[in-house]
């Protein structure tokens, strides 16, 4: 009788599951789309029984007839699959189709080449969520919703994922139970860099390293396109560099995140040496103990020297620094050194004070590359990059001016930017009247429009020294 029982109930799942796969007879056939048409959220039958209820953090409440991460995990390849998730991220729209990452709080998803009108692709945004109904499969490795998904809209609180650090799950089995999710990766050493067809404008392959094993990444154009942060910071990488990144965890034969964000990696200080945030947090007047890499020197004299330094955490200004004239030849950019003295201030800038010492520190060179902090002009949190190389680009001439009235000292350069005026500086101890700032800067006019770099300096308000100024040329629209 129990078998009688248990016969009948396995014949009413199966005629359920019907039901629910509107009447698909082979529902295992990934060629064979659902018959169910989206409704794109216009049907309020099909909303969640309460739309402002969100997700806990323990988990997702699904709505009925719709699987939990867990059950679309468990699901075979080419079985009927309805899932909900928040969109992540897209990659381009094109001919009705759309790639969408995704994710709750249980997992992530990947749908490929979801049926999508152009509208629809719009809504798209981050945060959004939706219902994907379609078959399981798998490519390479890699677990999605197969091409031809279709989707509606869900109303809900907007929910955006915060990468979690998977770095130590790098070479491990476990690393593919996270497939899909945003992930974060730290201190990853930089190994190769390979455009697709040999130049930018198409895919960029990253080989990274850590603890002596090697990890293929990608920078994926139609995720993160050519004119983005991302894909133009890749470009500035060399070999050697140790990086921070965050991207999905996508799978090609092997783990194969695709990169959404990657920055040098922060600076590991030995014991008793500040890192750059506790020399921030410390007190004017406290001691302090810091490395950084040399970026530029002002002239050296009397045994003092002014030093711009800068590691991968932010920038130094070293005011008047004990240092013999055979050393102050030896403090070429690039060069390491550890400076010991007092944290001052002075009309706004954060300086080691005059008297420090420092001794030097054997390691790689390393440079930094100007960042653009053009949108943080006349905003409060630029002064927290305060002695950084920085780039500003596309500001206006509207005065120039010589310390003494014509060539020779200082020049100041007031420079216009979306309505707002600021003062910038060619330091003539840093940049000498022979050099090719100070030179190209007495070729201006009013109303030139220029491409700055400098030192993020502090006088009363930001006064970036120049180093390096030139004619804004925009892109050819021809």
């Amino acid at each position: 009788m129990k078998k009688l029982i248990a016969l009948l109930l396995a014949l009413v799942m199966v005629f359920a599951l019907a039901a629910c796969t509107g009447g698909n007879t082979n529902p295992t056939d990934p060629t064979q789309a659902p018959t169910q048409a989206p409704t794109n959220g216009n049907d309020p039958t099909d909303a969640p029984t309460d739309p402002t209820q969100a997700p806990t953090e323990g988990g997702e409440d699904n709505t009925e007839g719709v699987m939990t991460h867990a059950e679309y995990m468990a699901a075979a390849i080419d079985d009927a699959v309805v899932v909900e998730f928040y969109v992540q991220a897209t990659q381009s729209w094109w001919n009705d189709q759309i790639v969408v990452y995704g994710q709750d709080k249980d997992g992530g998803y990947l749908a490929y080449n979801m049926a999508c009108s152009q509208e629809d692709a719009a809504k798209l945004v981050p945060g959004t969520k939706i219902r994907v109904t379609g078959y399981k499969a798998e490519w390479k490795g890699l677990v999605e919703i197969d091409a031809g998904a279709t989707f509606e809209f869900v109303e809900a609180e907007p929910w955006i994922a915060e990468p979690q650090d998977l770095t130590a799950l790098l070479g491990t089995d476990e690393l593919i139970n996270h497939q899909n999710k945003l992930g974060a990766f730290k201190g990853l050493t930089v190994e190769a860099i390979e455009y697709k067809n040999g130049e930018p404008g198409d895919d960029i392959y990253l080989t990274l390293g850590l603890g002596g094993a090697s990890y293929s990444f990608c920078v994926e154009v139609y995720l993160t396109n050519t004119s983005s942060d991302v894909y133009t910071t890749v470009g500035t990488l060399n070999v050697g560099d140790v990086v921070d990144v965050e991207g999905f965890v996508y799978w090609y034969d092997g783990v194969n995140p695709h990169i959404t964000s990657i920055a040098l990696a922060g600076e590991t200080k030995p014991e008793g040496v500040m890192t750059h945030a506790e020399y921030i947090a410390a007190a004017i007047d406290d001691a302090v103990v810091v490395e950084f890499y040399v970026q530029a020197t002002q002239s050296w004299w009397a045994d003092q020297i002014v030093v711009y330094g800068q590691d991968r955490d932010g920038g130094y200004l070293a005011y008047n620094m004990a240092c013999s004239q055979e050393d102050a030849a030896k403090l070429v950019p690039g060069t390491k050194i550890r400076v010991t003295g007092y944290k001052a201030e002075w009309k706004g800038l954060v300086e080691i004070d005059a008297g420090a010492t420092f001794e030097f520190v054997e390691a790689e060179p390393w440079i930094a590359e100007p960042q653009d902090l053009t949108a943080l002009l006349g905003t409060d949190e630029l002064i927290n990059h305060q002695n950084k190389l920085g780039a500003f680009k596309g500001l206006t001439v509207e005065a120039i001016e010589y310390k003494n009235g014509e060539p020779g000292d200082d020049i100041y350069v007031t420079l216009g930017y979306n309505g707002a005026s600021y003062s910038f500086c060619v330091e003539r101890y840093l940049t000498g009247p022979e050099s090719v700032v100070y030179t190209t800067v007495g070729t201006l006019n009013v109303g030139d429009v220029v491409d700055v770099e400098g030192f993020v300096y502090w006088y009363d308000g930001v006064n970036p020294h120049i180093t390096s100024i030139v004619m804004f040329e925009p892109e050819c629209g021809c």
